[in-house]
């Protein structure tokens, strides 16, 4: 098998043989959830989580999923086809072959594992807050959806600033999350994250690292910040899969340092990496 090696509807094919109808929903109007999960040493991490996640997203979009089983042999499949043990997986599901527009009718789930070796990611990042926001009261709020135009427009704007990754509001004008991973700022030696209601996914690693912060008596809060207390922050950072957690070192030109906070929140998060694959 080539090097590039996925799984498509129960089985596994070479990347540039797989296909998708063109009907398929996900392709259409963009109805379909999926999981990134990172791989340690050929051991996915945090499975439990992503799979609930999964579930819960795919349960707000009215989708049906594959067993849990057959989600992980397939990722076990497409590892160990592509001989990755450092890598990212991502798990696609979408709403199936479906009439032309955004009708659903009952047809089978696709679904699509494809994994890639991981590439090294910065321990510090600059952000810009975009001009869009999140609606906090929308049909796909707080789910991990396909639909990620958004997302893409507002990464290339931050991009074209200088900046690695872009921030919302919402529309309260509080602090959400960027195109993909949640945001934390230390303010009082407090490390605060917006709540679910602000309209965030809430990610697998903001989790861990609040469970973290507790278990290691660090003051923290699910709390509804103003958009103003990212750029205001003694020190802020980002959570996701694949950063774990990544200091913020400027917020729309202005410098902001890397604090203690933050090096001792990742250091412990590579540490609960290593004593324990599926917290």
């Amino acid at each position: 098998m080539s090097t590039e090696v996925v799984w498509v509807d129960g089985e596994l094919v070479e990347a540039g043989a797989a296909r998708v109808s063109p009907f398929d929903h996900g392709l259409l109007v963009g109805d379909g959830v999926f999981e990134t999960l990172r791989v340690y040493g050929g051991r996915p991490f945090a499975w439990r989580r992503h799979l609930d996640r999964l579930e819960h997203s795919a349960a707000g979009l009215g989708l049906p999923l594959p067993e849990r089983s057959v989600v992980q042999d397939a990722a076990r499949a497409v590892l160990d086809a592509n001989a990755l043990t450092e890598a990212r997986v991502r798990v696609t599901v979408t709403g199936g072959v479906q009439p032309l527009g955004s009708e659903r009718r009952a047809a089978p789930a696709t679904l699509i594992v494809a994994a890639s070796a991981v590439r090294a990611v910065a321990p510090s990042i600059d952000v810009v807050v975009v001009p869009w926001v999140r609606n906090e009261r929308g049909a796909v709020a707080g789910l991990k959806t396909i639909s990620y135009a958004e997302n893409v427009r507002a990464l290339a704007y931050a991009q074209e600033r200088g900046a690695g990754e872009a921030v919302f509001a919402n529309t309260r004008d509080e602090l959400c999350e960027t195109t993909g991973s949640n945001v934390f700022v230390v303010h009082d030696g407090v490390v605060c994250t917006p709540p679910a209601s602000a309209g965030c996914l809430l990610g697998v690693t903001r989790g861990l690292v609040l469970e973290l912060c507790r278990g290691l008596d660090i003051g923290c809060a699910e709390r509804a910040l103003p958009i103003a207390a990212l750029r205001d922050a003694t020190e802020a950072f980002l959570t996701s899969t694949v950063r774990e957690v990544q200091a913020i070192t400027a917020v729309d030109g202005r410098a902001l340092s890397p604090g203690s906070l933050t090096a001792r929140l990742a250091k412990e998060f590579t540490a609960l990496v290593t004593r324990d694959i599926d917290p």
